[in-house]
């Protein structure tokens, strides 16, 4: 099921983007976003939106997680994907939210997780003495390969001498692709630091297949000061100097983790926004912080991670010009107060979402 509306101007090509709201709060936060997405005086351009059920709801329903053809209709119908959020209790082996998110990003082919973290007020990290210049990297992360494949298996399960194997798939294309993104991100960025993580001390098969590929990537790109980190030194050191990192590049696991760590360096879930990326392709955004069910319908929720997402996908669609009214808008609303209690202020979802509007419509 699915509900499409436009916004156009005769004699321009229109940006066709699928709208996934999700459970929870998520379409609560993709809905402002996408008011706000309408506010731009955007008169030459033209989006077309195509809103999907899927999700926990339809589930219930009549069983569909992810439809067959999904994949297909969104490759080849679609230049962006915009994404709420997937979870909800009543579907507690959470089947749905992983047949979903995963599979789209593997049906996609979706291998790079790109965290942009910006800290947009001093007030809002736990860091002391740390500034806005402080906090501003990005991790990009391997999203098809690693131990989310969901490649294992129990043998003799509940019992006492229950075994449960959870394999890390490393490919060498993988491994290689990932990490010229990390470079060729960096360098499209004007960024001179790339910082790779692993353990390949410890996980002497996986990784040190990644250890020996950085080492032969790196070479290609002189100008970008290459360094290695193990990943416990990469998390204290975030924490120590988050100053000396632009653009952090790890595998599945570690970069969903140092992702999550340094969105709360910069001010928590509520500004994260992730672009799941295929250079060229269609590509899915979204905010990061879950379905938080807990908040659902209460007109709590944090709309900026949406409206950032929203401002990632307009540079994947090469609008950089309408990408920056975004940021810009939720920068200054971050400045004054115009945001939600999580982030020091007093108005609801679509509060924030009225102010973020009448802010772009203005720029």
């Amino acid at each position: 099921m699915s509900s499409t509306s436009a916004i156009a101007t005769p004699g321009h090509s229109p940006k066709r983007i699928a709208v996934i709201p999700g459970d929870g709060i998520g379409p609560e936060v993709i809905a402002e976003a996408l008011k706000v997405l309408r506010a731009l005086p955007s008169a030459n351009q033209r989006f077309q939106f195509r809103t999907f059920d899927w999700g926990a709801d339809r589930f219930l329903r009549d069983g569909v997680t992810l439809p067959p053809d999904a994949p297909e209709i969104l490759r080849h119908d679609f230049d962006a994907i915009l994404f709420g959020a997937v979870g909800d209790p009543r579907v507690p082996s959470n089947k749905h939210a992983a047949d979903i998110l995963l599979g789209l990003r593997s049906s996609l082919d979706l291998f790079a997780n790109v965290r942009p973290l910006e800290l947009l007020d001093a007030s809002l990290t736990p860091l002391r003495d740390r500034g806005e210049e402080d906090v501003r990297f990005t991790v990009i992360r391997e999203n098809t390969e690693g131990l989310y494949v969901g490649v294992g298996g129990h043998f003799r399960r509940d019992t006492a001498e229950e075994v449960a194997i959870q394999e890390d798939v490393n490919t060498r294309r993988g491994v290689e692709r990932i990490l010229r993104y990390a470079f060729e991100y960096a360098r499209r960025h004007g960024l001179k630091r790339v910082c790779m993580s692993d353990k390949s001390n410890a996980l002497t098969y996986g990784h040190e297949l990644w250890h020996r590929v950085y080492a032969l990537v790196r070479a290609d790109y002189p100008e970008i000061e290459a360094r290695h980190l193990y990943i416990d030194t990469l998390a204290m050191e975030l924490v120590r100097d988050p100053r000396q990192f632009s653009v952090i590049v790890a595998c599945n696991l570690f970069g969903d983790i140092l992702s999550d760590l340094g969105a709360q360096l910069a001010g928590g879930l509520g500004l994260a926004p992730s672009g799941n990326i295929h250079p060229g392709q269609v590509s899915l955004f979204e905010p990061v912080h879950g379905s938080a069910p807990n908040i659902a319908g209460q007109n709590r929720a944090n709309p900026c991670g949406a409206v950032l997402a929203v401002a990632m996908m307009l540079d994947h669609v090469e609008l950089a010009e309408e990408s920056a009214r975004l940021r810009s808008a939720v920068r200054e609303a971050v400045r004054l107060r115009q945001t939600t209690a999580d982030l020091g202020g007093s108005l609801g979802t679509r509060e924030a979402g009225d102010w973020l509007a009448e802010r772009v419509a203005r720029a």
